[in-house]
């Protein structure tokens, strides 16, 4: 049997940088904890808590809701450890659990959309989004700071916003820099502030919303008239596919899993448990300031700005900042320098994937991209219509096609001589994901407007059944 590090030097004489190389058992640090810290942060985030506030509208109780985003939870959390289990057993990244799927070239494209277009964008504009809430933030400690410039703009932005942004890019790209180590040490700090904050968040809600009895029984003055299933499957979808990208890159980080049992309890715990809070503080806090204050508010920056403690504002947005970046590193930056690395393994490490990913994250201006709302929902659900059926081929070539067994040898080729029988592309799963796509798009058509609300599902199952049916149909046509 050829040993970890044999195996280690002979993929990097095929071509293959360390980046991408398989870890080794003494490289995987991942335990339980680590992934039970690893999403905290992506759930408590700006864009989450606003997208509540469309959840309250579709005509479900508040209390139906908190159920539905649980409920999510889980599904999202069962998503990420189904689709890591690659990452974890075999100890490779998802470049390549996307090659093992779509043959070498194959892979290119969808990972040119999740770890490129879709992780640089996102990256710029989630990095946008925090710099909006600095300055805020500096703004209250540093009275007249956003009035700095004068008003005036370069390329579309403020000096203020210019300021927040390139101090908040910085911070980011520090971290993606770090790596999954940095990562670890900032979400030990941040999680437990997470508690503090919006646990302590969700109490001034309830105290200001006259009790939870109140807050329970609020009642919108416009909603829509979704039945209670459909609303739920809604709001499920909204969640799933907010999470497409890291639900399909997940390998990136179950490589580094001690095993595969830690994986799973430490992904769907934390998962779960973040949502809880999440259910319980988001619907506390924005039910609980609207009660307060007479109008329905569901922008939690200014429910925050118009606190009358200095400290208190400090530390709730910055927990909020925090909660940004973690989503920065582990659904944008980290996911696209692999990405980069992987498209091009002599030229691009890890950290310079990074540098090229935070470089690029600036130069396509995201503050450009926000000016119209609807382009960025249309760019959202491109990347969601896109990525569901990618997970669900993905998930029904590893579970049902190759039952779970991965040659490494033959899946990390020398590149300098390909296999003569290799399958560079893998057609039928082409097939199958440009199906997937094409049916969650008739949403956008008059009259179909469910396939939209609930596309993620329809595109991941649709997709992955597809590809199964293909694959059993090419096996009876060979005999």
């Amino acid at each position: 049997m050829v040993s970890d590090n044999r195996r280690l030097h002979l993929y990097e004489e095929r071509g293959y940088n360390k980046d991408i190389i398989p870890k080794t058992q003494e490289q995987r640090n991942f335990n339980t904890f680590n992934y039970f810290t690893l999403w905290m942060g992506a759930v408590h985030n700006i864009p989450n808590y606003t997208a509540v506030g469309g959840f309250l509208l579709l005509g479900l109780s508040p209390l139906q809701v908190m159920m539905a985003l649980v409920i999510s939870s889980i599904a999202i959390g069962i998503l990420l450890a189904v689709n890591g289990y690659a990452g974890s057993k075999y100890g490779i990244p998802f470049a390549m659990h996307l090659r093992l799927t779509y043959g070498d070239l194959g892979a290119k494209l969808p990972g040119i959309l999740r770890g490129v277009i879709a992780g640089i964008a996102w990256f710029g504009l989630q990095t946008y989004a925090g710099a909006l809430a600095l300055v805020v933030l500096l703004d209250k400690l540093f009275p007249g700071f956003a009035d700095i410039g004068g008003g005036g703009k370069f390329l579309g932005l403020t000096a203020s916003a210019a300021i927040a942004f390139f101090i908040f890019w910085i911070i980011n790209f520090a971290i993606g820099f770090g790596g999954g180590s940095i990562l670890n040490k900032f979400t030990a700090i941040l999680n437990p502030l997470i508690y503090i904050i919006f646990g302590g968040m969700a109490i001034w809600g309830i105290k200001v919303g006259g009790g939870i009895g109140n807050i329970m029984s609020y009642d919108l003055s416009t909603h829509s008239s979704y039945p209670v299933i459909l609303g739920f499957l809604v709001v499920m979808n909204s969640l799933i596919a907010v999470w497409a990208a890291p639900g399909a890159s997940v390998a990136d980080f179950t490589q580094n899993a001690k095993s595969t049992r830690s994986q799973v309890i430490g992904q769907i715990g934390s998962v779960v448990v973040a949502h809880i809070l999440f259910a319980i503080s988001s619907v506390c806090i924005l039910i609980g300031a609207s009660i307060f204050s007479g109008t329905q508010e569901w922008n939690i920056l200014y429910i925050i700005g118009q606190w009358d403690s200095l400290t208190a504002i400090i530390f709730a947005m910055g927990v909020l900042l925090m909660t940004t970046i973690s989503t920065n590193a582990t659904s944008n930056i980290i996911p696209a320098a692999y990405q980069l690395s992987a498209l091009m393994p002599k030229l691009i490490t890890y950290k310079r994937g990074v540098i090229v990913a935070a470089v690029i994250s600036v130069l396509i201006m995201p503050w450009k991209m926000m000016e119209n709302s609807d382009s960025i929902f249309m760019f959202l659900n491109l990347i969601g219509a896109i990525l569901g059926p990618v997970a669900g081929v993905m998930i029904a070539h590893f579970y049902r096609v190759i039952h779970k067994q991965v040659d490494l040898d033959r899946l990390y080729f020398d590149t300098h001589n390909p296999p003569a029988d290799l399958e560079r592309i893998n057609k039928k799963a082409y097939i199958a994901t440009i199906i997937g796509v094409v049916i969650s798009f008739l949403g956008f058509l008059p009259g179909l407007k469910v396939i939209s609300d609930l596309s993620w599902f329809i595109g991941f199952t649709t997709a992955g059944l597809i590809y199964l049916i293909l694959k059993k149909f090419g096996k009876r046509k060979v005999k």
